[in-house]
């Protein structure tokens, strides 16, 4: 069955939702696809932290210090003034006014602005500690509220459509390359769709999955990198992959993200044997970038053998601390820790990917009618370390941003083109051994983790292209023959996003930021 639109979303994150919001709400027909069966499984909802804000005598050009400071010399200047001009205006219109996302106050009934690492000054909106999830409710509420938006769940992106590729017409080979949808692979019918839009906006976020230990839920595989490799679009910064310096270490506690407001707020990184050891590795000690921070958790549990820190907070106000953090409070008792007592052990995973598809302050990508906005995309925003809380803004302002701007293209009579049949998706039928889904991950997962991690050199990187390689050339063979499914589908994409992120490390012999190559 062919479906037919004026949008393509791809993604119902923060940058998703506003994009198919601001494109409906210029009179645009969209289709907001997840292949999750629930469209807040996103890295929206998992995201603790806050959002950035104006704070009491901040401004735009205070804000973008802050951030090039933090990229390391890498920021795009464009889209950091485009981002500290435009961005508080947008959450407080959006957000705030708009969509009334309940945003914490103080006794007093004012927003309660906190401070996170690297920033000069307080600047971040939060909910409790679960601001990510705050503010993707209401805007799933707004998106289901708008006729013009279709929401599909349970349905994932195969291949996106390149009129020069997939056009029936033998000789549209010879027109220039552009986006017209994509196949789309529907869970409950097992069905291969053709979708064709006249923009695709990606917004499939992160990349996590690919690393053994991440804070990202298990839908972030890095499938709309993978989905742009195919088609040719240009990528830019994979190497890098920031790694959050605290998840909760625990078996059971699949790598539990504690947000970076707890030491913007004063919890301190510890040793077993109670000493900071971050005052001898930075001047700002625990709030330092956090590729710093992972990197001297990493040092300090090399150096004394331990397989964990600790972040300690028992010398706040126990009753503030549970008002604080009530949902870190609640998940750590699960595993019998008190925080309001107990030291945190925590070991850094990987977090975020500051690279991605790269995309214009439009969204758009070097393939026409394609943009790319949130996790998955390159701005440039956050050169080679992200600044603490500007994600969610990235994916907020950019994806408002795509959707109007992709709204224009789609609706003026000037531009919109005659999208020709396309060719049916040919799938084959060879049962699946999950064994061998579960293998292949686990091998993408240790070598990513282990050899171009938080921490490369030379060696470990030629070991992991010769693992990748081999790994690839068995994937892609399994995937020919195979009965479409999400677990084949997303491990083809979790090989190619695993290739992509090496070879942007191989090319770079530089450390900068969150690539950091040691001596062999």
């Amino acid at each position: 069955m062919d479906w037919q639109t004026d949008i393509l979303v791809i993604g119902t994150g923060i940058a998703g939702c506003s994009a198919a919001l601001a494109a409906a709400r210029n009179g645009a027909n969209v289709l907001l696809i997840t292949g999750s069966n629930d469209p807040l499984d996103s890295n929206t909802a998992y995201a603790q932290g806050g959002i950035v804000t104006r704070g009491v005598n901040d401004s735009s050009t205070q804000l973008a210090e802050d951030i090039l400071q933090a990229g390391a010399g890498l920021c795009h200047p464009a889209a950091v003034q485009f981002l500290a001009e435009n961005g508080p205006a947008i959450v407080e219109r959006l957000l705030v006014k708009e969509l009334g996302v309940e945003f914490s106050k103080g006794p007093d009934g004012i927003f309660d602005i906190t401070e996170e690492a690297a920033h000069s000054m307080p600047r971040i909106l939060h909910a409790d500690d679960l601001t990510g999830r705050a503010i993707i409710v209401r805007l799933l509420d707004a998106v289901r509220a708008e006729s013009r938006i279709t929401i599909k769940t349970g349905c994932l992106a195969v291949d996106l459509l390149n009129i020069s590729d997939h056009s029936a017409n033998r000789l549209d080979i010879y027109r220039s390359p552009a986006c017209v949808g994509a196949y789309v692979f529907e869970t409950a019918t097992g069905e291969i769709h053709t979708v064709t839009a006249q923009e695709t906006i990606l917004a499939t976020g992160g990349l996590g999955q690919i690393y053994l230990h991440t804070s990202n839920p298990t839908v972030a595989r890095g499938d709309g990198i993978a989905l742009a490799y195919r088609i040719g679009a240009r990528l830019l910064n994979l190497e890098y992959i920031q790694f959050h310096p605290t998840t909760l270490y625990h078996r059971d506690a699949d790598s539990y993200l504690l947000t970076e407001s707890m030491r913007g707020e004063g919890a301190r990184l510890v040793n077993a044997r109670g000493e900071e050891f971050m005052k001898t590795i930075h001047p700002l000690g625990s709030l330092a970038p956090r590729d710093i921070v992972a990197r001297g958790i990493l040092n300090e549990m090399l150096r004394s053998g331990r397989p964990c820190v600790y972040l300690d907070i028992t010398h706040k106000d126990a009753e503030w601390t549970r008002n604080r953090f009530p949902n870190i409070y609640q998940t750590c008792k699960q595993f019998h820790i008190d925080i309001t007592s107990d030291l945190i052990p925590v070991v850094p995973a990987e977090h975020y990917s500051c690279g991605g598809v790269a995309a214009d302050l439009n969204g758009c990508t070097n393939i026409a009618r394609l943009r790319a906005v949130g996790e998955v995309s390159c701005t440039g925003l956050h050169g080679a370390n992200r600044l603490a809380s500007t994600s969610l803004l990235e994916g907020l302002l950019w994806g408002w941003q795509a959707g109007s701007k992709a709204s224009e293209t789609a609706l003026s009579k000037a531009s919109r083109i005659e999208i020709p049949p396309i060719r049916p998706f040919v799938a084959q039928s060879e049962p699946v051994d999950p064994a061998l889904i579960v293998q292949d991950w686990l091998s993408i997962q240790y070598t990513m983790w282990n050899y171009v991690g938080l921490s490369r050199t030379v060696r470990r990187m030629e070991r992991a292209m010769s693992i990748l390689r081999e790994l690839q050339r068995e994937i892609f063979v399994f995937y020919r023959k195979a009965r479409p499914g999400e677990s084949v589908l997303s491990l083809r994409n979790g090989i190619t996003t695993a290739l992509a992120v090496l070879f942007a490390a191989q090319r770079n012999h530089s450390s900068c930021g969150c690539h950091h190559l040691q001596e062999d």
